[in-house]
């Protein structure tokens, strides 16, 4: 039986805040008041304090001494950054899935994979859990990797890859066919553990993503600089 224990309440505000983050609802720079937030959500303060070094710790705010909590700011030298890590990350998650699979073990992966190539079929399928589905269907891989290290790390890197997905994605509606393709090619790329596809297909599409991530960056940058 796996057991796992219910968020803390700690974790279910850093899940509100960072949702709010993810979709924009929360911009860039912009400070979050503890106490604010504590009287918005009627929890305690030291609650909403926890809550703001988890979402540090997952690269979504940074805290200031004397200044407080401030939804992190998206810049082209850190989208670059944080996608040279992440294709990394995500090419020694596919190659260990790849080298230990055995049996039924990727079934929980199809499965989950039907579900996203439905949602991409769905005009209106909320973009968030478009996302979630995808996310998701890289998380079966940890149950067969089994390797908790990689498993923490890429959980941390999840809310911001998360938030330069909803921001490129929301914008491009049709690139959803283009991460659906990338998910298609991956699994196929996996179950004939073909190593030297699975590395030229995770790097093909996350260089894709950040260059379409960076170029929605640069037209909302000139547009708000038309608007001064």
């Amino acid at each position: 039986m796996n057991f796992q224990a219910p968020d803390s309440l700690s974790e279910q505000i850093a899940q509100h805040l960072g949702k709010k983050i993810i979709c924009g609802a929360l911009k860039p720079k912009e400070r979050i008041q503890e106490l604010k937030i504590a009287g918005e959500l009627d929890v305690s303060r030291g609650s909403v304090r926890e809550a703001l070094l988890i979402l540090e710790r997952r690269h979504l705010i940074n805290i200031y001494p004397r200044r407080g909590a401030v939804v992190s700011g998206l810049s082209a030298e850190l989208i670059s950054s944080l996608y040279d890590m992440y294709i990394n990350l995500l090419i020694m998650l596919g190659n260990k899935l790849a080298d230990k699979w055995q049996g039924h073990d990727l079934k929980p992966m199809l499965e989950q994979l039907r579900v996203v190539n439905r949602m991409a079929e769905t005009a209106d399928a909320p973009l968030a859990e478009f996302i979630d589905a995808g996310f998701e269907l890289m998380s079966k891989a940890h149950q067969v990797v089994e390797n908790p290290y990689l498993e923490e790390t890429l959980a941390n890197f999840r809310p911001a890859i998360a938030r330069t997905y909803y921001l490129s994605l929301s914008r491009r509606r049709d690139e959803k066919l283009q991460t659906v393709r990338f998910y298609n090619d991956l699994v196929v790329s996996v179950q004939s553990r073909e190593s030297v596809k699975i590395n030229r297909v995770i790097k093909a599409y996350g260089d894709h993503q950040r260059a379409l991530v960076l170029g929605v960056l640069q037209e909302l940058t000139d547009a708000a600089a038309m608007l001064r």
